[in-house]
Formats: C-alpha cells, sequence, structure tokens
C-alpha cells in the first residue's frame, strides 16, 4: 500500500477520525532470536520518530480525557492520536516516559494492580522464558497429548504460537497452571517476573504526578473478563479501579480489557465498564476511532505499534485506515464461511 500509494486513495473513503495507538514495552534494544513477544517491544527511537511523524501530519495529539470529551461532542474536526501503554511496565518510565515529556505529549498507563504489588502473573513471557530452557516438551492439551521439539529458535516459535493460542482458549486458572508446570519442567522461576518488569506503586505515583500521564484500570488479576462469571468479571475491573484511586487519590476514569479481542471483551465487558461509571474502555480490536465511537465509549478500538514492524511507513499505512479495510473484509468472508 505504501509503495503503490494505495493508501492514500484509499484514505478518504476509510480514515476515520482519529487512532489510539497501542504500545507495551518501549526498550533500548530490538529484541533477537527466539522472542515471540517482542511484537511488544519497541524502541524508544522509534517512539520517538512516530511522535516526529504524527505531528509532521498534522494530527493532533490527545490525552484520552481530552478523546472521550471530543467524541462526546462530535468535535472531529482535525484528525487526532491518542498514546496508551498497557501493564504498567517500568520501562515506560525510564525510557517511555523521557519521550512523552520531551515533545509534552499526553499518555495513558493501564495498570493491573497485582502486578503493581509484585504478585501477578505475565505468564506469555514465563512461557518464552521456559521455552528457552527446554530442548522437548510433552503437553497435555484438550486431553491429548502433545510433543513439542524445541531444537531450534523456528520450532521454538511455532511451538510458542500453538501453546499460546491453546492457553488463550481455555479456562484463566488452567492456563496459569500449565505455565507454572511447564516453568517447573524448563527449572525457570517465574515469580519474581512481575517485581522485575513492572513499575511498584510508587514508581507509578511518580509517573501520575506529571500532569501529562493519565493511570487508567487493567483490572486486578489482567483476566480474560469473558472467561469469568459476570459477579467475578465486574469485580475485576471495579477491584481494579478502586485500587489506583486509593493508591493515587484521584478518580481512575479509563480503563483497558487484558487481552482485549473479541475473544476477550465484549458487549456484556462493554455495559460493566458502562455501568461502572468509567468514560471510556479500550480494545484490541483493530481500527481506527470514528464519529460512531461517541455512542460505543467502552468499546474502542486500537492501532498497535508492533514490535515486528518499526518504520515510518507502517505507520503511515495504518493511520490512513486502508489495511483496516481488508481485515474487516477478511473477517466478514470467514465468518460467513464459519457459518457455512
Amino acid at each position: 500500500m505504501y509503495y503503490t500509494g494505495a493508501d492514500g486513495l484509499l484514505s478518504p473513503l476509510v480514515k476515520g477520525a482519529g487512532a489510539i495507538l497501542m504500545l507495551h514495552q518501549v526498550l533500548p534494544s530490538e529484541a533477537k532470536g527466539f522472542s515471540p513477544n517482542r511484537i511488544l517491544q519497541v524502541t524508544p527511537e522509534f517512539l520517538d520518530q512516530t511522535i516526529r511523524q504524527v505531528i509532521e501530519a498534522g494530527f493532533e495529539i490527545l490525552s484520552i480525557d481530552e478523546l472521550s470529551e471530543k467524541l462526546r461532542d462530535g468535535d472531529l474536526r482535525r484528525p487526532f492520536v491518542c498514546f496508551t501503554l498497557d501493564d504498567a511496565y517500568r520501562d515506560n518510565l525510564a525510557h517511555a516516559y523521557p519521550v512523552f515529556k520531551r515533545y509534552g505529549i499526553p499518555f495513558t498507563v493501564y495498570a493491573p494492580t497485582d502486578y503493581l504489588d509484585g504478585a501477578g502473573e505475565l505468564w506469555w513471557l514465563s512461557l518464552e522464558h521456559a521455552l528457552v530452557r527446554l530442548q522437548r516438551l510433552e503437553l497435555r492439551m484438550d486431553g491429548a497429548l502433545r510433543v513439542f521439539d524445541l531444537s531450534t529458535c523456528e520450532r521454538k516459535e511455532d511451538a510458542y504460537n500453538t501453546i499460546y493460542w491453546w492457553l488463550r482458549s481455555v479456562d484463566e486458572r488452567t492456563a496459569r497452571a500449565t505455565v507454572a508446570d511447564v516453568c517447573r519442567e524448563a527449572g525457570y522461576d517465574a515469580t519474581s517476573l512481575c517485581r522485575d518488569l513492572i513499575m511498584t506503586w510508587d514508581e507509578l505515583r511518580t509517573l501520575a504526578s506529571d500532569p501529562l500521564v493519565t493511570i487508567g484500570g487493567h483490572t486486578r488479576r489482567h483476566f480474560s473478563l469473558a472467561k469469568l462469571s459476570d459477579a467475578e468479571a465486574r469485580s475485576e475491573i471495579a477491584e481494579g479501579i478502586a485500587r489506583i484511586e486509593r493508591e493515587l487519590g484521584r478518580p481512575c476514569r479509563h480503563f483497558a480489557y487484558p487481552f482485549g479481542d473479541e475473544t476477550a471483551a465484549g458487549p456484556r465487558e462493554f455495559a460493566m465498564t458502562r455501568e461502572l461509571g468509567l468514560s471510556t474502555a479500550v480494545t484490541t480490536r483493530k481500527g481506527l476511532v470514528r464519529s460512531v465511537h461517541g455512542e460505543a465509549l467502552t468499546a474502542l478500538p486500537r492501532v498497535s505499534l508492533n514490535g515486528d514492524y518499526q518504520d515510518p511507513r507502517y505507520v503511515k499505512v495504518l493511520l490512513s485506515g486502508a489495511p483496516f479495510l481488508f481485515w474487516d473484509m477478511f473477517n466478514r468472508v470467514g465468518s460467513r464461511q464459519a457459518v457455512g
């Protein structure tokens, strides 16, 4: 699309009002070798480049509060970008914050409260660390014994993707217990991972003291809400929000659904966040924000800044909205085939 100019041709037809950009980790060096979670990591240089790119392209950079106000008011004359970071990694303070501060750019960090206590489970990273240490793995999945050859980086990548998506399909407690078993087999102790990678409450308070920064909720345990009962899902959201408010001494009005795709959050969860009085809630569903989202502020799509695609060409094409036209067409065709 970039080299043919198709993004520019399609943009007038498919462009939205703006984009909520999603990041996770911001680290000084790019991941090498077997690193299936590298898609969640971008460099400070790429973040800096993206900020300059959107400013030069004429986008207005909004805080999440400003975004919700504009969507409610229907004031969408100028295209906007809103920066968000999930999970409250310590590198958000060490490496992302200085970049945003240099430009005076607002951004939002969504924080799971158990993670800030050092007690959460970053199971997708634990699984990666365990597979690094193994050459072979036997794993019972859906009642059948699967054997994974982990002798090369490519085979580890394939195994990780298979196991990860299976874990995303089973209940949360089974998923986490399974990863704990794999870690034990690998001799990997994952208990300190949250303490090593996630901010403490004091560090979060330091970040939150800057008016540029908004802290949003991300549940308590980072469970996929769609897998939980009504009562447990509501409790995960409400307890996380209440804890942030107590720790920071201010209202918490914004939220991000853990995992955030169609399998993790849907109409039930969108209604819950609305009923709990939250101003916005963001998903990981791919797409630009449009005027219709003024009526769906708890179901906002985002655009991922993917660690595998740290190039301004990708940012330009994504912000045009053109890729999401084909994404939506593919999903509609796939849905019809599945039904058939």
